[in-house]
């Protein structure tokens, strides 16, 4: 391998630095040509797969530390970041076929932790503005559509499918469409995001009836154009009336 000595010195920093036993991984969603998509890395030199993640620093909270995986894997800061689950069953992966597997020397002689509890978080961002960025540990970081994954590492399929899940309970109390849609977008984008995160078909002239009937959403005075139909209007979210939805719990409309 290419790396060894970084891998070392990123062993000994997570043994004597990062608290033992405890990791985090993270299901980056993003909405992007009518897919709900995640962001993935791929192991260095194999064609294995797993989501962002990371070790806890001692002297970090764990919202801190998801936080910085985060800003490393996306370049963005601002982040909508939700803990959503912990990981702990008492075998998550094979330790010694998963790192063969990788062609990664087992670290410190084979004495990584016997078990690892990892707590899952899952992040809206807004597609358009995330710079995939790849580590040492990866020769990849990409979008992959949540219906088209690769085979995955350790648990990270359960760990989406949770984030999932998760995500459609949680559809009419989290700001999902304000972080996963960009700045300008008509209903029909907005009604193809939430078919796609509920996984089933939204009658038309419901959605468009309700969506507006919330007061959050601004008609702007522009049109989409370009396209073989009539040209919708284009619409933002106003953040303020959004806000107080949210606290009012008064997003419920699908």
């Amino acid at each position: 391998m290419n790396y060894p000595d970084q891998l070392i010195a990123y062993y000994q920093t997570v043994a004597e630095e990062c608290v033992p036993g405890l990791s985090l991984d993270c299901v980056i969603f993003g909405f992007h040509d009518t897919r709900l998509k995640v962001l993935l890395l791929r192991w260095k030199e194999t064609n294995e797969w797993c989501l962002p993640g990371g070790f806890i620093y001692k002297k970090e909270s764990v919202d801190a530390a998801a936080g910085r995986v985060l800003h490393e894997r996306t370049g963005l800061n601002q982040l909508f970041l939700q803990q959503f689950h912990l990981f702990g069953e008492a075998v998550r992966y094979d330790r010694e076929d998963t790192w063969q597997r990788q062609k990664m020397p087992m670290p410190f002689g084979g004495s990584w932790p016997d078990r690892t509890i990892s707590m899952g978080y899952y992040a809206l961002v807004d597609y358009t503005k995330v710079t995939p960025t790849a580590d040492f540990l990866s020769d990849e970081c990409v979008w992959c559509e949540v219906g088209d994954l690769p085979s995955l590492l350790y648990d990270h399929r359960q760990i989406i499918d949770v984030a999932l899940q998760t995500l459609r309970l949680q559809l009419n109390w989290q700001p999902i469409g304000l972080n996963l849609m960009p700045e300008k977008f008509t209903i029909p984008d907005l009604q193809r995001l939430y078919e796609t995160v509920l996984g089933r078909s939204l009658d038309a002239r419901n959605f468009h009836k309700k969506i507006t009937g919330l007061s959050i959403l601004t008609r702007l005075n522009e049109r989409r154009t370009g396209g073989a139909y009539k040209s919708p209007y284009l619409y933002q979210f106003d953040q303020t009336n959004y806000q107080k939805a949210l606290v009012n719990g008064n997003l419920i409309f699908v």
